[in-house]
Order: structure tokens, then C-alpha cells, then sequence
């Protein structure tokens, strides 16, 4: 339930402080960490439950993890953007795309970091990629005049198409092999 409800509003929270919103939003609004409990525990059960049996129908179940989990990086990487400027910081550009990329990839990192593991968004699925993309689109089409639904509409797509064609591809980030390590 802690890394389910962590990898939830994490992210949020690390973006909440870095605009210098106290206490964070998870606090203020605590609806927020109700759902990502209840979400968190429901998977649990689902997975504790049917694990075996899921285990036959593991590339179709993965399909719609991935699919939920790219919608909800969009969501979560146009919100970040979309509270920095709500917070003043709309001139500031790499400081909204960082929050914004943050708000989407920082609550997963923290559930990697917290169960001992190197974050997968610095090894595999090109999913911060997928994050500073989408956040430098919605930021630029809304500092450019867009309408904000084309922008959102824009932005978070781009995260989801590049999700998704990493996924299909199996793309992952490069990395440098290693002898010592039998890369």
C-alpha cells in the first residue's frame, strides 16, 4: 500500500515543494491519497488473488497496465506543468517542464528508491523521454497562445503515443555495457 500510494502522489508532493506549496496538495486535498490508497489496495488484492491465474493472460493484463500507466504520466506530467504556471512561474520554461516532469515520473522514483531498486525510469521504457516531451509541448503551446484544451489535448498525447510506441517497440534507453557485469 506505501508504494502504491507513494508511486500515486509522490510525485506531487516533491512538485508541491519545489514551487513552495505547504503542505503539499496530498495534504491539503486529502482525497488525493484516499483514492491512491483504496487503487493501491485493490490491485493488491487483484494481484494476491488471481496472480496465478493472471499469469495466462499476462500480455493482455500488461497491455492495459501500460495503457492506464500512460494515461495517467499525461495527466500527471500536464497538471505539473499546468500548476507551475498556475504558481507564478509561467516565464520560467525549464522550471515548468521540470516540474511537470517531475510531478509525472518523481512518485514512481520514490517507490523504486524506497524498495531498494535503481529507478526504471533511468534504465528502461523511455519514460521520463515521454515526460519532458509531452511537458515542453503543453508549455510552449501555452506560452504560444494555444487554446488550453489543444494544448493539453496535445501535450499529454505526446506522452501517450511515445508510450505506447516504446512499449509495442520495446524501446529502452541506451546504456554503456559492462564487462564486469556480463552485459
Amino acid at each position: 500500500l506505501v508504494l502504491g500510494t507513494i508511486t500515486a502522489v509522490g510525485g506531487g508532493a516533491i512538485r508541491d515543494l519545489l514551487l513552495g506549496i505547504t503542505p503539499p496538495t496530498l495534504f491539503q486535498k486529502p482525497v488525493y491519497t484516499i483514492v491512491a490508497v483504496v487503487t493501491a489496495a485493490i490491485v493488491f488484492f487483484i494481484e494476491y488473488g488471481l496472480g496465478d491465474r493472471l499469469q495466462r493472460f499476462s500480455l493482455g493484463y500488461m497491455k492495459i497496465i501500460n495503457g492506464f500507466d500512460a494515461v495517467g504520466l499525461a495527466v500527471f506530467v500536464v497538471v505539473g506543468v499546468n500548476t507551475a504556471i498556475a504558481n507564478g512561474q509561467g516565464d520560467n520554461g525549464f522550471l515548468s517542464i521540470s516540474v511537470g516532469t517531475i510531478t509525472g515520473i518523481g512518485g514512481g522514483m520514490l517507490r523504486d528508491i524506497l524498495a531498494g531498486q535503481i529507478p526504471v525510469v533511468l534504465r528502461k521504457r523511455v519514460y521520463a523521454v515521454a515526460a519532458i516531451l509531452g511537458a515542453t509541448v503543453y508549455y510552449f503551446m501555452t506560452r504560444g497562445g494555444c487554446p488550453n484544451w489543444l494544448a493539453i489535448g496535445t501535450g499529454a498525447a505526446c506522452v501517450m503515443v511515445l508510450r505506447f510506441l516504446a512499449t509495442h517497440y520495446c524501446w529502452n534507453l541506451p546504456r554503456i555495457p559492462r564487462e564486469d557485469k556480463g552485459e
